[in-house]
């Protein structure tokens, strides 16, 4: 059931490479239909923002608390502080973890407030992520706030 929405969300992360930014990527799924696509754009709209899951609502739109309360996010890497923010904001019951051996967001808190989150240990997103970080640290770093 999550191979085709993680396989959006590394899609998404290989658009956000290909367009010189941080392969990371994220879909909103509400009753098994993607209402919401997006990639980490920081570089590529010089924003502060626009990591991959608050692009991903972003291009989602407006939806009702309830729509919310049904979704699930995926994305490829652990969210951070902000995106886990959004995620407890909006009341999203579930996430989908690409990895976290990366990165690791704040996974213990998201649980805490009754999230659900499942790992995947996926290794394509593994991969994607270590060759960028040992290929853009510099980036990287400035990206999770380091």
């Amino acid at each position: 059931m999550h191979a085709q929405f993680i396989q959006a969300a590394i899609d998404e992360a290989r658009k956000g490479l290909a367009a010189g930014g941080i392969p990371i990527g994220s879909v909103l799924v509400i009753n098994g239909k993607i209402v919401g696509r997006g990639h980490n754009q920081r570089v590529q709209s010089g924003s502060a923002v626009l990591h991959a899951e608050m692009d991903c609502l972003e291009n989602a739109g407006r939806l009702t608390a309830r729509d919310y309360q049904q979704a699930t996010i995926y994305s490829t890497l652990s969210p951070c502080d902000m995106c886990s923010g959004a995620i407890l904001l909006y009341k999203i019951p579930t996430v989908v973890i690409g990895e976290s051996q990366t990165f690791q967001g704040p996974e213990a808190h998201l649980r805490a407030r009754g999230v659900e989150l499942i790992q995947l240990n996926n290794t394509e997103c593994i991969e994607m992520m270590r060759r960028f970080i040992v290929n853009n640290d510099t980036l990287w770093n400035e990206d999770i706030g380091e």
